[in-house]
């Protein structure tokens, strides 16, 4: 897809913003990271153009300044709560966060477990972090939060929790996920830097929804229907609109928390800093959007692929239906429908014809191509072949894998292995065209157009196996699925 959002304007704005803010301050700014510092992968879709790892990129031109504290709740440590774009729990999360920041050479000080009041899986993830020299802070669960502000702001709520010992002016907070205390965390440290002399403020970086486009803009829309799970709402400021005139878009947590926010910064300081919540925020990103009409368009796509995201979560028993009905909420406001996404009908009229489950994709030049179940391979392993052969102007009768070739690695899985199903999966046919590279000509040009299948949209008459969902997603392609499996099973 064309670029719709100039990303180098955006790394520019955005720091030089962050540093204006820092002296607004003073001594040290807390700032709250919202949405994913990197592996931003819903922006970047929305927004084509925006690179997943810009935030990381724009933090790394603050090295000096900047360090970062994880935070993650004990009661989502306790639950395993998944991560499902990555399909791991949070936990693990933290270390492979811990990881990449350092490998970027991005200081991590500290992590902050929060919500704590015992957990003992908690206290055995305190223990793998310390064993690996990591500091780590506890935030208890503050009795009467948020609503009770003079015992919230006092040594018996923040002042029970430990004081997280930072070192740089610039303290990111970040998590693995939403509802993970970053901003209880970010007051929490207001309140002890203050009684140690310290002038320190707070600021939120969230990347949606954008402040400064219209409430009902599809890429605001889009984080509805990315957040459905969480019931997130986005409105109209009414803060910044009584206090400036200005009409600014925001979402119901933070207006409904804004009058709590405020009198804490008033129990803290004697004032509050921001009259809005808009106020709070340091968001550049509207200011980036250079084709408007590629960015609606980029977020109405992902709105249909959140619809059946949904909808494959619930039929494997993992969602809500209340989930579902929130984004036909969204798509009715956005005036879309799932026959907008053009492989839907392609992939479910061959399924239909054929009997037997099929997939399809939709090139860069508008062109879809299918693939159907085989004797030899799945649906969406022909299709990968068939998207590959279009790329590489490759007949489509030509073989890029002998079906002699084929046969071996499906005996080695069914007589060897034990799997009942002898058809190549995803993995199983790349590694197979891989093998064929070697001696084949086509089966070369075929491997070397992998790369352009990034960004592509795919969809699939059946739920997939999650090698296939792995291998899609590897390859950058942007997957969904009708919310049946191919066979019916009480267990899958």
């Amino acid at each position: 897809m064309k670029p719709g959002f100039d990303n180098n304007k955006y790394l520019t704005m955005q720091s030089e913003h962050i540093k204006e803010r820092i002296s607004q301050f003073g001594d040290k700014l807390y700032l709250e990271f919202g949405g994913k510092l990197f592996d931003d992968y819903h922006a970047s879709r929305v927004l084509p153009g925006f690179e997943p790892d810009s935030k990381l990129r724009m933090l790394m031109q603050l090295t000096d300044q900047a360090e970062i504290v994880i935070a993650i709740s004990a009661a989502d440590i306790e639950k395993n709560k998944i991560r499902h774009d990555l399909g791991i729990t949070y936990d693990v999360d933290v270390f492979r966060l811990i990881q990449s920041f350092t490998d970027k050479g991005l200081y991590v000080g500290s992590v902050v477990i929060t919500q704590y009041s015992g957990q003992k899986a908690a206290d055995v993830f305190k223990g793998k972090l310390e064993s690996m020299g990591i500091k780590v802070y506890r935030h208890y669960i503050i009795d009467g939060y948020p609503a009770n502000i003079s015992f919230i702001v006092s040594d018996e709520g923040y002042g029970r929790n430990d004081y997280i010992e930072t070192s740089k002016p610039l303290v990111i907070i970040t998590a693995p996920g939403p509802g993970s205390g970053k901003m209880a965390t970010c007051l929490s440290q207001l309140y002890h830097e203050n009684k140690r002399g310290v002038k320190a403020g707070y600021a939120k970086f969230e990347t949606f929804p954008i402040w400064n486009i219209p409430l009902k803009h599809p890429v605001n829309l889009a984080y509805e229907a990315a957040t459905a799970d969480l019931n997130d709402v986005n409105m109209i400021d009414p803060f910044h609109l009584e206090a400036y005139g200005l009409t600014t878009v925001n979402y119901n947590r933070d207006v409904e928390i804004f009058p709590v926010l405020s009198a804490i910064f008033e129990g803290i300081y004697g004032e509050c800093p921001y009259k809005s919540p808009t106020d709070m925020g340091v968001n550049m990103a509207g200011h980036c959007i250079v084709d408007d009409e590629i960015c609606k368009e980029a977020s109405r796509q992902e709105i249909i692929r959140r619809y059946y995201q949904a909808l494959s979560r619930l039929a494997k028993d993992m969602g809500s239906k209340d989930e579902v009905y929130k984004i036909e909420l969204v798509m009715k406001q956005a005036k879309i429908n799932t026959d907008m996404r053009k492989t839907v009908g392609a992939a479910n009229e061959l399924a239909q014809k054929n009997g037997s489950p099929a997939a399809a994709l939709l090139l860069g030049d508008d062109t879809i191509v299918t693939g159907k179940t085989t004797n030899l391979l799945g649906a969406s392993a022909a299709l990968l072949l068939n998207a590959v052969k279009v790329l590489g102007n490759i007949p489509h009768d030509v073989h890029l894998i002998s079906p002699s070739a084929i046969e071996p690695i499906q005996k080695l899985k069914v007589k060897y292995l034990g799997s009942k199903n002898p058809r190549l999966h995803t993995d199983e046919v790349l590694i197979a065209l891989s093998a064929s590279a070697a001696t084949d000509v086509n089966a070369q040009i075929a491997l070397e157009q992998l790369p352009r299948l990034k960004g592509t949209d795919a969809h699939t008459s059946v739920l997939l196996s999650d090698v296939d969902v792995k291998t899609f997603k590897r390859l950058g392609i942007h997957l969904t699925c009708e919310p049946i499996y191919e066979q019916k099973k009480i267990y899958h």
